[in-house]
C-alpha cells in the first residue's frame, strides 16, 4: 500500500526545506490571528456559543494538515456552513442550548462520514454537478441571508431565525425602531477597520484590530451598563471529548443537511485549493482524498465539541500570501488557538457581539457576484437563467432548497444540451480534400444530390429522435432529391443499442426512398458498436469510408476500385471477435 497517497504529509515532510520554515512560521501566526475572531463570529453564526468557533479550528485543523493534499488550504468554520449549520438544526426546534450542540456535533459527524464515503468510494466527480452559475447563485443569495442575519446584533433588535428573505425584511422594517445607537455604532467601527485596515498593509490583521477596539472602548468606557452586548465568559482549556448521537430517527431528520453541507462545503474548498494549486507547481491535488481529508477533520469537529467545517476562501488566499509552503503552516495556526484557550479566553469577555457582526458581514461581502451575472446575460443566457433561479430560489424558499433546486437545473440543462447534438451540413473547400460546415464557410463546393452530415456527440436513447428530425428537415428543404446521405462519425464518442437500432431504421426508410447511405471516419469504438449490431454487415462494406473525400468519390465515381480497396481495411477494422 501506498501510504504517501493517503498521508499526504509523508510527500513533503522527509524531504522538508529548512528554507521553507520562515514562510509557514509567518503564514501558520498570521492565519492564526485571523482564525480567532473569526472562528467564534462564524461560531455566532451558526447558533452556538464563540467558543465552539475555536474549538472547530483546532483538532480539525491538524487532521486536514495530516490527511489533505493541498499544502495551502486553511480548513475551518466558513460563513456559508456556519448559516446551513444553523438553519439545519433550528428547523428541528432543539430545546435548550444543550441539545442544539448535540445536533451540531452529530451534524459534524454526518457531515463527515458523507465526505469520507465519497472519497472512499472515488466520488470526488459528483461536485461537478454544482455548476459555476448554479454555485455564483447560490453563494451570492446566501451571502445576502448572512448578512441580513447579522443585523439583529448590528442593530440589536430582535429578528426571528429565518432564512427566507422576504420574512428578514419584513422583521427588520418591524423591529428596526428599536435601533440600539451606540451598539450600531460600534459594529460600524469594526466595518471600517476591518475594510479599510487591509487597504493600510495587506498583512495586517485588522479583525483582530477590531476585535481590540471593540473591547477596550467597552471595558473603558463601561458600555455593557448601557446596553451594548458582549460575550461574556469563554471558557477557558483544551476542546473536551464529545459525542455525537447515534439516534438513527435524528440520523434520518439531519442527513438532508449533512448532505448539502458536504457538498457546498467540498466545492467551495476544492475551487480555493484547485486555484492556489495552480501557482504551485510541486504537489497534485486528489479530489478524492480531498474529500477523505475533509470527512476526517469534520470527524475530529464532532468528537472535539466543533462543528463542521471546509476549506475558506479568505483564510487559504491569506496562508498562501503569507508565504505557506506547506501544511506545518496549518499545525502552526491550531498550535496558536490552542495556546489562546489555554491562556487568553479571559481577554475576550468584554468583546462586543456587533463587533464579531461586523466580521462576518465584511467577510460575506466579497461573495456577492455582479460582475458573472452580467457577463453571463451578455455571452450565455442559458446560465444566466440558472444562475438567477438559484439565486431566487436560494433567497426565497431557503438554503437547502436552493442548493437542491441548483442541482436540478444544472443536470436537465445537462439532459437538453445532451439531447440536443450539434450537428453540421458538410461542403468542401476547393482545391482540398477539407469538409467544413456550410453554415459557418462560405463558397464550399456541395453537391445537391449528396448531403453530407457530421453528428458532434453520441448516438444515444436521449437524442435519436432530435437527430432524426434534423435529418428529415435537411432532406425536405433541399431543392434536388438527394441520392446519398454520408454520416461523418469523427465526432461521435459512443453508441448505445438505442442509437443502433435508430440508425437501422434510419438506413431502412432511407433506402425505401432510393436514398443511399455511407458512413465515414468512425473511431474504433464506434466500428465495434456498429459491427456488434452487425450494422457494417446491414450498411455494406463498401460503404464505409475512412473519410468524407473518399465516399464523395465512391459517389461521383472519381476514385478506382483499387484505390478503395486499399482504403477499406482502414474504414472496416474491429476488435468485436466473429462467432
Amino acid at each position: 500500500m501506498d501510504f504517501k497517497k493517503y498521508l499526504p504529509f509523508l510527500q513533503w515532510l522527509p524531504h522538508y526545506d529548512k528554507t521553507y520554515l520562515k514562510g509557514d512560521l509567518s503564514a501558520g501566526i498570521t492565519v492564526g490571528i485571523m482564525l480567532i475572531p473569526q472562528g467564534m463570529a462564524y461560531a455566532m453564526l451558526a447558533g452556538l456559543e464563540p467558543i465552539h468557533g475555536l474549538y472547530a479550528v483546532t483538532i480539525p485543523l491538524i487532521l486536514y494538515a495530516i490527511f489533505g493534499s493541498s499544502r495551502q488550504l486553511a480548513v475551518g468554520p466558513v460563513a456559508m456552513v456556519s448559516l446551513l449549520t444553523a438553519a439545519g438544526i433550528s428547523s428541528l426546534g432543539p430545546a435548550s442550548p444543550e441539545e442544539y450542540l448535540l445536533y451540531a456535533l452529530t451534524l459534524a459527524f454526518l457531515v463527515g462520514l458523507v465526505q469520507f464515503s465519497m472519497g472512499a468510494l472515488r466520488l470526488g466527480f459528483v461536485v461537478n454537478f454544482l455548476s459555476h452559475p448554479v454555485i455564483n447563485g447560490f453563494t451570492s443569495a446566501a451571502a445576502i441571508i448572512i448578512g441580513l442575519s447579522q443585523i439583529k446584533h448590528l442593530f440589536k433588535i430582535n429578528l426571528p431565525n429565518s432564512e427566507h428573505i422576504q420574512e428578514m425584511i419584513v422583521a427588520i422594517y418591524q423591529n428596526i425602531g428599536d435601533l440600539h445607537w451606540l451598539t450600531f455604532g460600534i459594529g460600524l467601527m469594526g466595518i471600517l477597520i476591518i475594510k479599510f485596515g487591509k487597504k493600510i498593509h495587506p498583512s495586517l490583521p485588522a479583525p483582530l484590530l477590531a476585535v481590540v477596539a471593540g473591547i477596550v472602548l467597552v471595558w473603558g468606557f463601561g458600555l455593557t451598563e448601557k446596553g451594548v452586548k458582549i460575550v461574556g465568559d469563554v471558557p477557558s482549556g483544551l476542546p473536551g471529548f464529545s459525542l455525537p448521537s447515534f439516534d438513527i430517527s435524528g440520523w434520518a431528520t439531519l442527513l438532508p443537511i449533512a448532505l448539502t453541507i458536504s457538498l457546498v462545503g467540498f466545492a467551495e474548498s476544492f475551487a480555493v485549493a484547485k486555484t492556489i494549486q495552480a501557482k504551485h507547481k510541486n504537489y497534485r491535488l486528489d479530489a478524492n482524498q480531498e474529500l477523505m481529508a475533509l470527512g476526517i477533520a469534520n470527524f475530529g469537529a464532532a468528537f472535539f465539541r466543533g462543528y463542521p467545517v471546509t476549506g475558506g476562501f479568505s483564510r487559504t488566499a491569506v496562508n498562501n500570501q503569507a508565504g505557506a509552503k506547506t501544511t506545518l503552516a496549518s499545525i502552526i495556526s491550531a498550535g496558536l488557538i490552542l495556546l489562546t484557550l489555554l491562556f487568553f479566553t479571559g481577554l475576550f469577555y468584554y468583546l462586543p457581539s456587533a463587533i464579531l457582526a461586523a466580521v462576518v458581514l465584511v467577510a460575506v461581502a466579497g461573495l456577492i457576484d455582479f460582475k458573472e451575472p452580467l457577463n453571463l446575460w451578455k455571452k450565455d443566457k442559458t446560465d444566466f437563467s440558472m444562475l438567477i433561479a438559484t439565486f431566487l430560489i436560494t433567497l426565497t424558499l431557503g438554503i437547502e432548497t436552493g442548493i437542491i433546486a441548483g442541482m436540478v437545473l444544472s443536470l436537465l440543462v445537462v439532459i437538453y444540451r445532451a439531447s440536443r447534438p450539434h450537428m453540421a451540413r458538410l461542403g468542401r473547400v476547393p482545391g482540398t480534400k477539407i469538409y467544413r460546415n456550410v453554415r459557418r464557410f462560405a463558397n464550399l463546393e456541395v453537391n445537391d444530390k449528396l448531403l453530407i452530415v457530421r453528428i458532434d456527440g453520441p448516438i444515444y436513447f436521449a437524442n435519436v429522435e432530435y437527430i432524426r428530425d434534423k435529418m428529415n428537415q435537411w432532406l425536405t428543404e433541399r431543392k434536388q432529391p438527394t441520392k446519398m446521405i454520408v454520416f461523418n462519425m469523427e465526432s461521435v464518442t459512443s453508441m448505445d443499442s438505442t442509437g443502433a437500432h435508430a440508425l437501422h431504421d434510419w438506413i431502412m426508410d432511407w433506402r425505401a426512398e432510393g436514398i443511399d447511405v455511407a458512413i465515414t471516419g468512425t473511431k474504433g469504438p464506434i466500428r465495434d458498436v456498429l459491427d456488434k449490431w452487425r450494422l457494417i454487415e446491414f450498411i455494406g462494406a463498401d460503404h464505409m469510408f475512412i473519410d468524407d473525400h473518399s465516399a464523395t468519390a465512391y459517389f461521383e465515381k472519381s476514385l478506382d476500385d483499387t484505390r478503395m480497396e486499399q482504403l477499406a481495411a482502414y474504414a472496416l477494422q474491429s476488435n468485436v471477435e466473429k462467432k
